[in-house]
């Protein structure tokens, strides 16, 4: 259960009024003051119950979409890598093949285009077909090629959208059991001012207390309105 008020601890106050009541309680005013007390006790054991429910759901959800996200972003992490390790490869074997090339060594050249990864490849075939030796605004190399798509790095980049996603969905289900927490600290002040009213002989003492916890009550279930329901 969140902090604040838990519906057990409002059910033992109104087992505490019943029997402060049963005696004190003797004049018809005093019994009616104590209905008063003891309905606004029982809509705040109901209120209580729904908001730490609440509470404990998007606090669960919260931990869940949060774990989603470090376990998203570990693979994203991993696809990068992998799409890194590819790039360096490629770039490692185009260099072998521009040495080749210097060297007029069309066999070497040969053998490493071989090794070009396909999707390197059809880069480096198009940059090619820009004439890039003669033609000064051919494109750098087959990197800068519309048609180079490293592996994993589109996997990477949508498991990062994702990954944070996530987050955000967990950040705002936190921020939504704090809320319903803030709800259950209003309660336990409804709860304070209606219990104490008890220790007054004071009717109108008694019933200003209770005024100003059915207010606090009407503020806090205002705010319950205004939230999410449990995911």
């Amino acid at each position: 259960m969140p902090e604040g008020l838990s519906a057990t601890e409002a059910g033992h106050k109104m087992a505490e009024h019943a029997e402060h009541e049963a005696e004190h309680g003797g004049s018809p005013g005093h019994k009616r003051i104590s209905i008063v007390e003891a309905v606004v006790l029982s809509i705040v054991t109901v209120v209580a119950a729904w908001a730490g429910y609440s509470a404990a759901k998007w606090s669960t959800d919260s931990s869940l979409n949060l774990a989603k996200a470090s376990a998203t972003r570990v693979k994203a992490n991993r696809a990068f890598q992998q799409a890194l390790t590819y790039r360096v490869g490629d770039a490692v074997t185009f260099n072998a093949w521009y040495t080749a090339h210097i060297a007029g060594n069309k066999n070497d050249m040969r053998v490493a285009r071989k090794y070009f990864l396909p999707t390197y490849r059809a880069a480096f075939d198009a940059w090619l077909a820009t004439k890039p030796f003669t033609n000064l605004s051919a494109p750098a190399g087959p990197e800068d090629m519309p048609q180079f798509k490293p592996p994993g790095a589109a996997l990477a980049h949508a498991l990062d959208a994702r990954a944070d996603a996530y987050y955000t969905q967990g950040q705002k289900a936190a921020q939504t059991g704090d809320h319903y927490i803030r709800v259950t600290v209003i309660l336990a002040s409804v709860l304070f001012l209606v219990g104490i009213s008890t220790q007054f002989p004071m009717l109108r003492l008694r019933y200003g207390l209770i005024a100003v916890g059915v207010l606090l009550l009407v503020f806090a279930g205002q705010q319950l309105l205004s939230l999410p329901g449990p995911p």
